[in-house]
């Protein structure tokens, strides 16, 4: 893990580092200031080398302790920095009712970690897609939300035609 980059994030941006722990594994985290996740994302890229952006989660945190319930959401950050062979962690919190700000500018690929969050916990992102990415469309909900029922059923919904591209036209009713 980097405490390097943590150090030049808390140097260069100080406002931006709300917390910085390790966790039981000797990882370095930090929690980002949500209004300035862009603003990290960019320095980290441009500046430290974290040119690698690996991938995007959230934690629902509905049923941890009472006082650790607020905010109820964590978004986590992978990043990487190929040359030093170094990997960065990266949080910001959030409540159901704000938005996080999208680093999609910065980090082409973390169009598909926003769609995931939002398509499965239901945290939006200011300026990021709202398509589902691994649901269907009419799915109601978030599933991996901590409130989601566990015998949650869904309306059936018609299949929908499509061309099969490895059989060749005409094998699931679809023509040409």
């Amino acid at each position: 893990m980097s405490t390097f980059a943590l150090d030049q994030i808390q140097a260069q941006i100080p406002q931006a580092i709300v917390e910085r722990y390790t966790d039981r594994a000797g990882d370095a985290w930090a929690v980002i200031a949500r209004e300035h996740i862009v603003e990290v994302a960019k320095l980290v890229k441009d500046r430290l080398g974290f040119r690698l952006f690996i991938s995007m989660d959230a934690v629902d945190r509905l049923h941890l302790e009472p006082h650790e319930q607020d905010p109820r959401f964590e978004v986590l950050y992978f990043l990487r920095n190929i040359e030093r062979n170094e990997q960065l962690r990266l949080k910001v919190r959030v409540n159901e009712d704000q938005q996080i700000p999208s680093i999609m500018k910065v980090y082409q690929g973390a169009e598909w970690g926003e769609r995931f969050v939002w398509d499965f916990y239901g945290v939006t992102f200011d300026g990021g897609l709202k398509r589902r990415v691994l649901m269907y469309e009419e799915f109601v909900g978030h599933p991996l939300r901590k409130d989601y029922p566990l015998r949650g059923r869904q309306n059936l919904i018609p299949e929908r035609p499509i061309k099969d591209i490895f059989r060749g036209p005409g094998t699931n009713g679809v023509q040409d």
